[in-house]
């Protein structure tokens, strides 16, 4: 199984871990240790985008290990492919497609699943007519989806078949340590750019009580890292009466030691919220103070054209409100340069804007367009090469202002979870969700395990991360 995270959602980690089985579904192959001598089916899994998709390969690989099917590892042999598909930009959807012909081309049946899946069915359908397909809301489908692939038959699942049961599906977690639990489905913004919303559609949130559940469960487990994932949290609960504040609230109050990572909120909703969020997190101790908001420009004008929902004025407001309570609160932000029609004029306001407002981390993207897309049909394209330019000036903006962020960490003495070992050093998140690590030799504990909590002290800073020395 592999997983191949963009932006900075986290590390690519190879450690799996079953998670126990939440339905009642029979085994329909057979069992290994029945003696009759046969083997069972296994499946090779890989999957590309946002924690979402990470959370969708989960519960995929939950579902089938569930029922009859094992997991392959890299390099071993196995009888079916399923590739978790992404389709954010242009540049992602070519290595998707790279990705799928490659599969496609090893002999094995081909599960195709995750956005692109659904977006550009009849694309894929015509280049590769014996793949499977399923949709990101038909994971309940999984298993009889992978059945019908190993006896060569094709499948095709988009439709809308999971409702409130997807957080009953089994899941096989990636990190021990952490658990990404996704609370909803689909969003109510309508981003001329986005084709996720074209994947996902309308907004499904889930039951606060099977989240908690969820959570209960895999604290149990040994997970220490919560990670309440969506396509956007800023609108968590609008069509089931509830808001993120209020399932945040309820989550905080279990018991176990574990902090909640946030996912993303647009600055529309996080507008709203931002009062109650402050307060919860003075409140409580059990969330990190990590915000990510996805402002995409500077710009009012190209934010009206991107129909955000929000305004230059909301998304410094809202940053303003949380760094005025917390100075260190660590904030993220995506920007996309080169959107039809943007301006030196346009570029140069989100330029101010970053320095404005200082976010730890800035995930920029150059604008391609999206089929399907309201955006695809606007004129004045950009020059790739002024896109390009333009890209780079972010990028360096944004490491200056990381390094100065980080900087101010040096010294800093507090606790950390271990949840990253890897050949050459370790990496801990403290309360901030700052990525911390330690080089191996220089921890008086030998190698710390993945879930280890450790006492750290700071001593140096780079735009990406922090380097600390373990105190006895």
């Amino acid at each position: 199984m592999y997983v191949k995270l963009e932006g900075n959602e986290a590390p690519h980690l190879s450690i799996t871990k079953t998670s126990k089985n939440r339905n009642n579904e029979n085994h329909v192959f057979a069992d290994p240790k029945s003696g009759d001598g046969i083997s069972l089916p296994r499946v090779w899994i890989e999957a590309y985008g946002c924690s979402a998709n990470m959370a969708d390969s989960q519960a995929i690989a939950g579902a089938l290990s569930a029922n009859g099917f094992e997991i392959a590892k890299p390099n071993e042999d196995h009888d079916l492919n399923v590739i978790v598909t992404c389709s954010v930009k242009d540049t992602t959807e070519h290595k998707m497609m790279s990705r799928i012909k490659a599969l496609s081309t090893s002999g094995k049946p081909l599960i195709i699943a995750g956005c692109l899946a659904k977006t550009e069915t009849e694309k894929l359908q015509r280049q590769f007519s014996s793949a499977s397909f399923l949709g990101p809301r038909s994971l309940t489908k999984t298993v009889s989806c992978a059945k019908a692939a190993i006896m060569g038959i094709k499948s095709i699942e988009l439709e809308d078949a999971d409702g409130q049961e997807k957080l009953s599906i089994p899941r096989m977690r990636i990190n021990p340590v952490v658990s990404i639990i996704q609370i909803a489905i689909g969003c109510l913004s309508e981003c001329s750019f986005c084709q996720t919303k074209l994947a996902k559609g309308q907004i499904t949130s889930y039951r606060i009580g099977d989240i908690m559940h969820a959570i209960e469960e895999d604290t149990r487990e040994g997970c220490q890292e919560i990670w309440l994932s969506s396509t956007d949290n800023g609108c968590y609960g609008f069509d089931i009466g509830t808001d993120i504040i209020e399932l945040l609230r309820k989550c905080s109050l279990l018991p176990g030691d574990f902090r909640i990572r946030i996912g993303m909120m647009n600055p529309m909703y996080l507008g709203f919220l931002k009062d109650r969020l402050i307060q919860l997190l003075e409140e409580s101790n059990k969330i990190y103070r990590f915000l990510h908001i996805p402002v995409q420009s500077g710009s009012e004008r190209i934010l009206r054209s991107m129909r955000r929902g929000h305004t230059v004025k909301m998304y410094k407001d809202i940053v303003k409100s949380f760094r005025d309570r917390y100075r260190d609160v660590t904030i993220g932000t995506d920007i996309i340069v080169g959107f039809p029609g943007e301006s030196e004029k346009d570029f140069e306001d989100t330029l101010d804007l970053i320095s404005d407002s200082k976010p730890d981390i800035v995930n920029c993207s150059r604008y391609a367009a999206r089929p399907g897309t309201a955006a695809k049909l606007l004129e004045g394209r950009l020059d790739s090469k002024i896109a390009k330019d333009r890209s780079g000036r972010i990028h360096e903006l944004a490491k200056k202002i990381s390094r100065e962020r980080n900087m101010k960490w040096v010294g800093w003495k507090g606790s950390i979870i271990i949840d990253e070992v890897s050949r050459d050093f370790f990496q801990g998140r403290n309360y901030a969700y700052k990525p911390i690590f330690i080089r191996k030799g220089e921890s008086g504990i030998g190698t710390p395990q993945l879930g280890d909590r450790l006492l750290v002290r700071i001593k140096k800073y780079s735009s990406r991360a922090l380097e600390g020395v373990e105190l006895g």
